[in-house]
């Protein structure tokens, strides 16, 4: 892929045709399983929790029923608009991310950014919405751009991944205060993606890894959530009723789905058993309700995507769209994989949501907004 990356030129655009308009039927019909598997399950996990809030049992549904028309429309518009326009906004694009992260952690702006949870991950402009989901879309528009541009450089430290690291330490920085470990190492996974598709040497990364865990573990140790949530993981099965609550739940919800589920709607652990049923465990209730066929159902699409948006970036006509289309695929893909091994205890627990699937609005658009211009890149050939 880096071979290609470093090869490709285009000189003229014109229309694809053939198997890249299936391609693009195939990959906009997997999207709307997802999106629709998505509503049905944000309804199940979610009515007894907005009952409980003396809210309409489909409150959780209708709000994610207006993002999903408002990500649909931002699919529908980037897939018509030329992706060759991005590198031009990739430092404008940057810099609003960077300015809605710092408002965002700003004191004397919570009329705007009011805690939740503990945490400050939300601005109130009008509409509400999480800048750092927006700053993993942004982040791998920008380096697919500054990487395109670099060319052969991307393989020396200096101008390669070190000028690279300045910029994600700044964004990962803001995301840190918020405090959203989880954002800044998806982050990070989207841009090594991107760089190495580009080009960029392996030791450089280690070396990077290396240097870069101390501030990562004291990242870690600053909130004692965290740590507990690592001793869980490395202790399996240990404090199911403080710590390991979370994973313990969700490992009874999918050993209870079986083969074929208990049936949609019938979920016993959305009733407060399992935290966060309709978004940082909804592949669980997937797997109570649908059982092995139904979250086969879930990672044969995801996978599908993850095949679909390659074949994309391996036609793309030059190297700004092929790096913008493995980025892209990523987003979805490495979000998907991260939020199935956190449901299966592979992974430490933390708040990933399933793209198309969980409850968030600005997840949601995101990863259709991804498609959008997937489709874009797809449309056109050398």
């Amino acid at each position: 892929m880096r071979d290609l990356a470093a090869s490709v030129t285009v000189d003229a655009y014109v229309p694809a045709a053939g198997s890249a308009r299936r391609d693009a039927g195939m990959l906009l019909a997997v999207t709307i399983f997802l999106l629709l598997a998505g509503l049905i399950t944000v309804y199940s996990a979610s009515s007894f929790l907005a009952q409980t809030q003396g809210l309409p049992d489909h409150f959780y549904l209708r709000q994610q029923a207006s993002k999903a028309l408002v990500g649909l429309l931002a699919l529908y518009v980037l897939a018509r608009v030329d992706y060759r326009i991005y590198p031009q906004l990739a430092w404008p694009l940057l810099g609003l991310t960077l300015l809605a992260l710092l408002v965002l952690v700003m004191p004397g702006t919570e009329a705007i950014a009011p805690p939740r949870n503990g945490a400050r991950r939300w601005l109130e402009l009008g509409v509400r919405f999480q800048p750092s989901e927006v700053a993993k879309l942004v982040m791998v528009i920008w380096a697919a751009a500054i990487a395109a541009k670099k060319g052969e450089r991307i393989r020396s430290l200096r101008w390669g991944l070190g000028a690279f690291g300045v910029i994600y330490l700044a964004v990962g920085y803001l995301i840190i205060l918020e405090p959203d470990l989880s954002s800044v190492v998806v982050i990070g996974m989207l841009c090594a993606i991107v760089l190495f598709a580009a080009g960029a040497r392996v030791g450089h990364f280690v070396l990077i890894a290396l240097l870069a865990l101390p501030l990562f573990w004291e990242w870690v140790r600053s909130a004692s959530y965290r740590m507990e949530r690592i001793a869980t993981f490395f202790n399996g099965g240990t404090d199911p009723a403080g710590a390991g609550h979370q994973l313990h739940q969700s490992l009874i919800a999918v050993g209870s789905g079986g083969l074929v589920g208990v049936g949609y709607g019938e979920s016993t652990q959305k009733y407060f058993f399992l935290p966060e049923p309709h978004n940082d465990f909804a592949f669980a209730v997937i797997a109570e309700e649908w059982g092995l066929i139904g979250t086969a159902a879930i990672i044969l699409a995801i996978a599908a995507i993850g095949v679909l948006g390659l074949r994309v970036a391996r036609r793309a006509p030059d190297a700004f769209g092929f790096l913008l289309a493995v980025g892209l695929t990523a987003l979805i893909v490495v979000s998907a994989l991260i939020h199935f091994c956190v449901t299966l205890g592979l992974l430490p627990t933390t708040g990933v949501t399933l793209p198309f699937i969980s409850y968030g609005g600005s997840s949601l658009v995101v990863c259709l907004a991804a498609v959008g211009i997937l489709l874009n890149i797809g449309s056109w050939r050398a």
